[in-house]
């Protein structure tokens, strides 16, 4: 049966392949951007686009409201525009808009009465340990320096705002370092790395499988256990597009 999916970040890394995905199963996309260019690349995929700030609660509130979707996927990142002069500024870009950003989604999905809200989070925030991490470790809450602002001021408000929301399903997935089309390296990379469009399959699939909860997405053989998403979620580490 058709699906009505609100995807915030549609035309980014994960976001692209993720709206071939959905599309090709049957399902109706809106997806958000940030710029005319995003829009019209997600209008040539053949969904709705709508150019919104994140931070822009009303605003976001507003076009999820028009969209009257079921299911929320939240793929947005701020490092389309990092600069290796300035990582600072760009760990903190990042964790504002999975502190803020993340909020304000959730706000609009409840408002909506979405039914289930599947958003990204990160494999390597868990405090350390020896490998491999299951999704029951505690993330790093001890953190310092870009770490801690990373973990405390992005990944933890995050997954409460997500997992602890009794108005819907929420469901976290902590990708390991991506590779692959659109990415930073065309080659596995990392301790646990993660095809991009292996990581769009496992938000396809958190569509409709899988209970609430975190989940952890990357190839096998890495520091991160993935057995939960090949059980719960069936999903397939190998996926890619044709």
């Amino acid at each position: 049966m058709a699906t009505k999916v609100f995807l915030a970040g549609a035309s980014g890394a994960v976001g692209r392949p993720l709206v071939r995905i959905i599309r090709e199963a049957g399902h109706s996309v809106t997806g958000t951007t940030r710029t005319p260019e995003g829009r019209d690349q997600l209008e040539a995929m053949g969904i709705a686009a709508v150019i919104v700030d994140v931070f822009d609660g009303e605003s976001i509130s507003d076009v999820m409201q028009a969209a009257t979707p079921e299911i929320v996927i939240h793929q947005l990142t701020d490092l389309s525009n990092f600069d290796p002069a300035s990582p600072k500024e760009a760990v903190l870009r990042n964790a504002r808009l999975r502190r803020e950003g993340t909020a304000n989604l959730v706000a609009a999905a409840v408002a909506t009465g979405v039914k289930r809200f599947v958003a990204q989070s990160i494999g390597w925030a868990y405090a350390p340990k020896a490998p491999p991490f299951v999704e029951n470790d505690p993330l790093d809450v001890d953190a310092t320096g870009q770490r801690a602002t990373t973990v405390l001021e992005g990944i933890v408000p995050l997954e409460r705002a997500v997992l602890e929301q009794s108005a819907f399903e929420g469901v976290v997935l902590r990708y390991g370092q991506f590779y692959g089309p659109g990415t930073w390296s065309a080659v596995p990379n990392g301790s646990a790395p993660v095809h991009v469009e292996a990581a769009a399959y496992a938000a396809f699939m958190a569509i409709d499988h899988g209970g609430p909860g975190a989940y952890n997405v990357a190839d096998s053989g890495g520091v991160l256990a993935i057995e939960k998403a090949l059980r719960e979620l069936n999903w397939r580490p190998d996926f890619r597009l044709a």
